[in-house]
């Protein structure tokens, strides 16, 4: 008989003891490492937050695919992302690009460290699925750390978002406009 278990935050599957217990123990080892876990992927890549300078309640998002180092994402990055997805369907990362902005509307500033995911739910990435089919970074992947942004955004900057106004200028201004702000990494 093989037992199973769900585990909070890491998806809604039914997992054998022996995988609940490796995931705990991994999750142990990154709290060790002043990493706190927040999603685990389809594909495996762990995101994570560390915790911030900029008020008591900031944090910095991290990745980790599978075999490579912990990473920040930038604002670079996911726009570029959105480009790559729109050359191959454009209308469809217009609704993805869309999907963002109302994430952005709904959620609130953290009042805890380390932050709760506030709008996603698993399955909301399956109605763009099609644009896993390109780029570096599934959809899940991009609504979650955007997420976690957004969040870190309005704890820390209450009154504006570079993040949600790439967005909003993505696939309206022109693309050099766009990068060139994406990239700028000088104080606000």
């Amino acid at each position: 008989m093989v037992r199973s278990i769900a585990l909070k935050g890491i998806s809604k599957e039914r997992l054998p003891l022996w995988q609940v217990v490796r995931r705990r123990l991994r999750r142990w080892g990154l709290q060790l490492a002043g990493k706190q876990l927040i999603w685990t992927t389809q594909n495996n890549t762990d995101i994570a937050v560390v915790r911030g300078k900029k008020s008591p309640n900031d944090f910095v998002v991290k990745y980790k695919e599978p075999g490579r180092p912990w990473r920040t994402p930038r604002h670079l990055h996911l726009i570029v992302e959105l480009y790559v997805k729109s050359a191959y369907n454009e209308k469809l990362t217009m609704e993805l690009r869309d999907h963002l902005l109302e994430v952005f509307r709904r959620v609130q500033p953290a009042h805890k460290y380390p932050p709760a995911l506030q709008v996603y739910q698993q399955g909301d990435e399956q109605k763009f699925a099609a644009l896993d089919a390109v780029g570096e970074y599934t959809v899940e992947f991009m609504l979650i750390v955007s997420e976690l942004i957004f969040i870190q955004e309005k704890t820390n900057y209450p009154t504006g978002s570079l993040t949600y106004e790439l967005y909003k200028e993505f696939g309206v201004k022109e693309r050099f406009s766009v990068l060139h702000k994406a990239a700028f990494r000088g104080r606000r």
